[in-house]
């Protein structure tokens, strides 16, 4: 039952995590833009200040954030969760709460680094501070008995070592002595520019957050929901580790645009476009190939169950499509964020994702029933009396 509850508990708040991750992700998006070009144009004292700027909007939007996470547990239990659960999630993310203002931090100052093409000192510290976590992590959790609180605590304390880290790095290296002059006053002027940019593209990320999330909750709905779940599950996650590839290529895309066109280069930044593009493209159509493959064994790093597998299997050949696709939708979205184009690309997510796709498959799922391919795998397996357990075995059974 302990095992139960963990996993519904560690599912539920990660949810919640890439949520507000994909919100301060957005909401900071304008300082990508802004440093990215304000550095291709020559115009360095203005990359600490948009920084600065970007660090008060994100703390800002971090209050109500921080007040969601306060009242989390009646939050849970008025969305149907068990008290008992709630009350143990509501433990871990108390903890999570100095953490979101880390975040609000880490992320302009990440932009600011980047726009100059300044990676590795960021690496480095994120290396190190992850073997710290792993050592006090354990420390906290074993020795200590702190458990679920004593682990978010631990995260939330890496993050703020990532921040502290940087912010010395910025301070005292003389690669930062042009854009980096010290806390001004103008942090605080057109920050209503700042957050029209901003929401913009938060609506563009979050937008395409919740349509996963809606296309799970549809997949519930099929004829067989836990193998389809599962079966989905599998395949998303496969999808998200590919998809992290082209978020790398994203956030190059985006920085070479934003210089290229803050120096009055578009051709260099038209170029840029058509190799970074041409590179994730190949490297996930490598990936896609490599999934059709091993489609019948893939579904093994997750879960012993040959249901599941089957599923996975018969699913392939979408998800090989989907990484394909995926290894060019990021890259773009990067050089939208780039060209500062973040509201026209939340329309096309609109009209793509809502409009086109959820009902799309809505209608392939059950007007179609191909949905019913995962209910045709379990029925030829049934025959063989698969006694393995499911992907998430332990907290519902077949």
């Amino acid at each position: 039952m302990e095992d139960s509850y963990f996993r519904i508990i560690v599912s539920g708040v990660v949810k919640e995590y890439i949520q507000q991750k994909k919100l301060e992700l957005g909401m900071g998006s304008a300082v990508e833009t802004l440093c990215g070009q304000a550095y291709g144009a020559h115009k360095y004292d203005m990359l600490g200040v948009y920084m600065q700027r970007s660090t008060v909007l994100l703390m800002a939007t971090g209050v109500p954030l921080a007040v969601i996470y306060a009242f989390s547990r009646p939050i849970l239990v008025l969305l149907g969760e068990s008290p008992e659960i709630a009350s143990a999630a509501a433990v871990f993310v108390y903890g999570l709460v100095p953490q979101i203002f880390a975040y609000a931090a880490n992320f302009p100052i990440q932009k600011f680094l980047q726009a100059q093409s300044i990676v590795a000192p960021s690496a480095y510290i994120s290396a190190a501070t992850l073997v710290l976590h792993l050592v006090v992590g354990w420390l906290v959790v074993y020795r200590l008995g702190m458990g679920l609180l004593g682990a978010s605590l631990v995260l939330s304390l890496s993050w703020w070592v990532i921040v502290a880290a940087q912010f010395v790095y910025i301070a005292a290296s003389k690669r930062c002595r042009r854009t980096w002059t010290g806390f001004s006053w103008m942090a605080f002027s057109g920050l209503p520019e700042f957050l029209k940019l901003s929401t913009a593209s938060a609506v563009m990320l979050c937008l395409e957050t919740w349509y996963f999330q809606i296309l799970i909750l549809l997949a519930g709905l099929l004829d067989d929901p836990q193998l389809a779940l599962d079966s989905l599950t599998v395949c998303m996650t496969l999808a998200g580790w590919v998809m992290m590839i082209s978020i790398g290529f994203n956030a190059a895309a985006s920085v070479r645009v934003g210089n290229e066109l803050g120096a009055g280069h578009p051709r260099a930044a038209a170029f840029s476009v058509v190799v970074v593009t041409a590179v994730s493209f190949v490297i996930t159509v490598v990936m896609a190939v490599v999934f059709l493959i091993f489609r019948d064994y893939i579904s093994y790093i997750f879960t012993e169950g040959e249901t599941v597998a089957r599923a996975v299997s018969d699913l392939c050949p979408f998800l090989a499509a989907t990484l394909i696709l995926n290894g060019i939708q990021p890259v773009l979205s990067g050089v939208a964020v780039g060209c500062g184009w973040q509201k026209i690309v939340a329309y096309i997510n609109v009209g793509c994702y809502y409009f086109v796709g959820i009902p799309l498959g809505f209608l392939l799922g059950f007007k179609f029933h191909l949905g019913a391919k995962v209910e045709e795998a379990k029925k030829r397996l049934n025959q063989w009396e698969d006694k393995k357990q499911p992907l998430l075995a332990g907290t519902v059974d077949y």
